[in-house]
């Protein structure tokens, strides 16, 4: 509660409070003054110290591995959120993501080649990649895209990255999952950047032209991919022979490619308690670098991640002597593994779980778009039923959201930054959005979907997925825990220098304060300036949206000065709400119900902006404003209602008196000032309509997607390249009816083709024998094996047998 300069020198029976304190103390009141010298902020200091003293009472200490969480990684685009008016703008003119010519001839021959070697459901069958696949790989250096070219490797963009990984997911997830590893966490990027020239000049190489494959060890049964709490994964500094190094213990689980690496980034917990280290590193979490053969090292057993093919397994080792020269970075780098791992998590969090996500999308309008208008029910294409048009351009706006989301924090990567809260959001938002599509898309293909084999171009992404949600800590706790928890002290324009004033020593307590109040009066100023402007903005928003027709978002400059304002309105709304989140003091890490609708809002403030910014970069594309309107129509929706149920669930003593901030500051006219609707069912149907007919909207869904070369069996490619053909038969056909005649030659042969094409490509595969054993002469299936022994007692066999 902010205490105004009224409040602090009101009269009480007609004396001022200094009045009052300066008779009690027995002092004259110019004295008094002098002591008692007001701030320029208003308060004086007895008041400053006692507000700091009740603040650092709620707030509790933060730990050595918190506040080097704090200072690692960047912050830009999420601060302005949090700040309640970012620029569309400026996030056009900063960021551009494109494929250099390089990356693009790449995409167009090693990626296409590689998806030539992979048969998606062979791979999930075997469990593995042919050896073909694999050294495919290692001599293309799919392994090696962001090794710098001095050390052998491509040095790629991260948007080129991402690029490649989402095109794999369009024909094999398994694919994605196993080059995204070495293209994030590595451990070839902590290398590049932290490696002693010795580590750099052995494993670097090797990495390179895929003598190593790498994998990064973290994850551990009683502590997740949770770094600062790494149990069961110890080491001792000791010292051997006058060699310094450490004796560790260790279980690792989830590791993916550790079955097959050559290499592992192991994440340890070290201490040092005989002070070996003498000044040089420290205790805490540290990498090490361990080759397979290493002795006392156990890599090789696998898991099975539901169907997924990829490499998975564990990784363990008891009382391992590892020297000092195998810690990355040597030892002056431990106990700094914290920012290596933080700094490093963006890439894989924030660009390769996306990219897999951006994948599905396409891949989904391009082959269930194509499905949908081929396959027929009641004489009638599936496409033209509501359901199925609802779920197509619920998955387009989905779709077109992620590619945006993905194409914004590639550029953002690549622009030198690492933005942890950002990362967040795309890992969680996008992992579950790309979740959605493929459901959706399973439920429109049905059965041609659950039946597994080389037409089913669903069921392993579908079974996939889900395991994107779990990766680089579960969506669960992402959402409802991390982003918020991060973005409050780390992206608010104020709140970090508060926190580390309140954790300021006992001994500088009157630095302490000063820093303090002055921080103090910046959240609050902060505040009313977003509450005023979550009135004026939402105000604003409420007429402009009443008095706009709805095919205003066909004039592009239009469809954007719209939703900036809305989104503009949205941030000025979530902004207000993240400073009442103050009120909460350190229970606010205990409130994950109120952190998960926060995360819901931001998530969709940040992909409304990341649309805003694709659309600028890709107009031009016709049907590209249908889509976007359709998104940001949804997204607008989404964070309207979460705040609203913040505002109505809004926790902690002073939880009634937030929620009546937030409601006057939000929704200042109630319902009237809560505009935002789903899309209507007009620009639902048109949206469907071009994803499933020959259109610009869906050629560009079609980039990025493999297509098979001519003659090679491929569901989805033949499914593209049947869609125009059935699409043309149709026309025809609706002109026959209406003019009520007989078809042309011409005519009849196109109706032919087509419904040839759709009788084979809506078949499912079917097997002799589904099993090894079932392969086997003398094999009967149980079941039969049963019925012939409960038949031979019976006298009448058969049916035809006489009574």
């Amino acid at each position: 509660m902010m205490l105004s300069k009224k409040s602090t020198i009101r009269a009480v029976n007609g004396r001022s409070v200094s009045a009052i304190t300066s008779s009690v103390l027995g002092k004259s009141q110019p004295e008094h003054q002098l002591q008692q010298k007001r701030t320029i902020l208003g308060l004086i200091p007895a008041v400053d110290k006692r507000l700091y003293r009740m603040a650092k009472g709620v707030m509790p200490a933060i730990s050595k591995t918190e506040q080097i969480a704090l200072g690692c990684g960047t912050i830009g685009f999420d601060r302005d959120i949090f700040g309640g008016s970012p620029s569309l703008q400026k996030l056009v003119d900063t960021y551009d993501p494109k494929l250099s010519k390089e990356e693009q001839d790449y995409m167009d021959n090693q990626v296409n080649t590689l998806c030539s070697l992979l048969n998606d459901h062979e791979v999930s069958l075997n469990r593995d990649f042919s050896k073909e696949a694999w050294d495919y790989m290692r001599d293309e250096r799919f392994f090696a895209m962001k090794i710098p070219k001095e050390w052998g490797g491509l040095e790629f963009s991260t948007h080129a990255v991402s690029q490649v990984l989402a095109k794999l997911a369009t024909h094999c997830f398994d694919a994605n999952a196993t080059v995204a590893v070495p293209n994030s966490l590595g451990p070839g990027e902590l290398l590049v950047r932290y490696g002693t020239q010795d580590q750099k000049e052995y494993f670097l190489p090797r990495l390179a032209d895929g003598t190593l494959i790498p994998c990064f060890g973290l994850t551990g049964p009683h502590s997740g991919s949770d770094a600062t709490s790494l149990i069961e994964s110890d080491c001792v500094v000791q010292e051997r022979n006058g060699e310094l190094g450490v004796v560790a213990s260790f279980k690792k689980r989830y590791i993916t490619l550790a079955p097959v690496a050559g290499v592992i980034g192991l994440g340890l917990n070290l201490s040092d308690p005989d002070g070996l280290l003498k000044g040089t590193g420290e205790g805490g979490f540290t990498v090490a670098l361990l080759e397979r053969d290493h002795e006392g090292l156990r890599m090789g057993p696998r898991h099975m991640p539901l169907n997924a093919a990829f490499m998975n397994g564990t990784v363990e080792g008891e009382d391992v002597w590892i020297p000092m020269s195998n810690i990355l970075g040597g030892q002056e780098r431990c106990g700094y593994g914290w920012h290596m791992f933080v700094e490093c998590l963006a890439e894989g969090r924030g660009v390769s779980l996306p990219a897999g996500s951006a994948g599905a999308a396409r891949g989904v309008a391009t082959g269930v778009g194509a499905y949908s208008r081929i396959r027929k029910q009641f004489r009638v294409p599936i496409a033209e039923f509501g359901g199925i048009q609802e779920a197509i351009a619920l998955s387009a706006s989905d779709g077109v959201m992620t590619i945006a989301g993905t194409d914004l924090m590639n550029a953002i990567v690549d622009n030198h930054e690492a933005p942890m809260v950002i990362s967040s959001i795309m890992k969680q938002n996008c992992t579950e959005r790309g979740r959605r599509i493929v459901e959706r898309g399973m439920d429109i293909a049905a059965g041609s979907a659950i039946c597994r084999g080389d037409k089913n171009y669903l069921g392993n992404a579908y079974m996939s997925l889900p395991i994107a949600i779990t990766v680089e800590g579960a969506n669960i706790m992402t959402r409802s825990f991390q982003i918020i928890g991060q973005g409050l002290t780390r992206c608010h324009p104020h709140m970090l220098e508060l926190i580390n004033s309140l954790q300021m020593p006992q001994s500088q307590e009157d630095e302490a304060v000063k820093i303090f109040t002055k921080q103090f009066y910046k959240v609050t100023g902060h505040g009313l300036t977003n509450f005023g402007q979550s009135i004026t903005r939402g105000l604003g928003a409420t007429v402009s949206t009443a008095t706009r027709s709805k095919t205003a978002y066909k004039n592009g400059d239009k469809l954007l000065d719209y939703h900036e304002k809305q989104l503009l309105r949205l941030c000025a709304n979530f902004a207000l709400t993240a400073d009442l989140c103050f009120t909460l003091g350190g229970r606010l890490k205990f409130e994950e119900l109120l952190m998960g609708r926060l995360a819901d809002a931001l998530g969709a403030i940040f992909l409304g902006y990341s649309t805003l910014h694709h659309y600028t970069r890709r107009r031009g594309i016709a049907g590209l404003e249908d889509v976007t309107e359709h998104a940001m129509l949804r997204l607008e929706k989404e964070a309207q209602d979460a705040l609203l149920e913040a505002s109505d669930n809004f926790p902690g003593v002073l939880g009634g008196v937030a929620s009546t901030v937030m409601k006057l500051g939000c929704f200042p006219l109630g319902n009237l000032t809560r505009p935002y609707k789903e899309p209507g069912d007009e620009l639902t149907k048109e949206v469907s309509r071009m994803i499933t007919t020959p259109s610009e909207l869906r050629e560009f869904f079609c980039e990025g997607v493999y297509f098979a070369p001519e003659g090679q069996m491929h569901q989805i490619t033949d499914l593209n390249r049947a869609l125009p053909i059935c699409y043309e038969a149709d026309k025809i056909a609706s002109v026959l009816r209406r003019e009520k005649r007989q078809p042309t030659t011409e005519e009849a042969n196109k109706i032919a083709e087509a419904d040839a094409l759709r009788d084979a490509l809506i078949q499912v595969d079917v097997y002799d024998n589904l099993t090894d054993k079932e392969s086997q002469p003398e094999y009967t299936r149980p079941a039969l094996v049963g019925t012939e022994e409960r038949l031979a007692a019976l006298s009448r066999k058969t049916f035809s047998d006489a009574a």
